[in-house]
Order: C-alpha cells, then structure tokens, then sequence
C-alpha cells in the first residue's frame, strides 16, 4: 500500500506541473514543473513521508534500466551519430564548460553572501 500512495503523490504532482505548463502555455516541461511542486510541498511539510521515501527508493533502484532505450539507440543510429561526431563533441565539451563556469559562478556568490551574514567556512 505504500508504494501507491507513494507514486500517487509523484504522478499527481507530475499531473499538475503538466497541467500548468499547458494551462498557461508555459516553456517549462510538465515534469520540471511536477518536481518543483513536489519539492515546495515537500519542503512545507517538513519531512518526506514514508510512502514517498520507499517508492523513490524503488524507482532509484532500477534507475540504469532507463539508460537502456539510450545505448540501443546509439547504436542503431551509429551512423547518424558518426556524421555529426564533430558537432556533439563540440556541443558536449562547450555545455560542460559553461555549466561549470555558471556552477563556480554561483558557488563563489553564495559563499561570498554567506560569509557577509557571518557563517563560517
């Protein structure tokens, strides 16, 4: 009965961020939208719920079962992906570097707004 409930609560806050999203025409997936209103209830309750905590367990537990449908699709498609090697690697190492120049951006303004209001190291 837990794990119903459990994934109750994360398909219904799936429901309502995908709701949103066309409701309002928003550029935001529903999904993303889900996580945000799970993570805002989650944080005015204080505490995740039994029910929730087992079924995201599971679900973690066969995470890389998701990564299959990917490996089989690079390689039916492995000429299509060898026809634009250059462009994804590119792309690849490009979105890296920002993500982790925005990433030490953010780490540095934090720490710095942190130490401002007097924490420690």
């Amino acid at each position: 009965m837990p794990l119903i409930v459990g994934m109750s609560l994360l398909l219904g806050c799936q429901f309502l961020g995908e709701s949103l999203a066309r409701g309002l025409a928003m550029p935001i997936p529903g999904p993303v939208l889900g996580m945000l209103i799970l993570l805002l209830a989650l944080m005015i309750h204080g505490r995740v719920p039994s029910a929730l905590r087992k079924t995201g367990e599971g679900l973690l537990r066969y995470l890389t079962l998701l990564f299959v449908p990917a490996g089989v699709g690079m390689m039916v498609h492995g000429r299509l992906i060898m026809a634009d090697l250059w462009v994804i690697g590119v792309t690849l190492v490009v979105s890296t570097a920002v993500t982790l120049a925005v990433t030490a951006k953010v780490m540095s303004w934090l720490n710095q707004r942190r130490l401002r209001a007097g924490g420690s190291a």
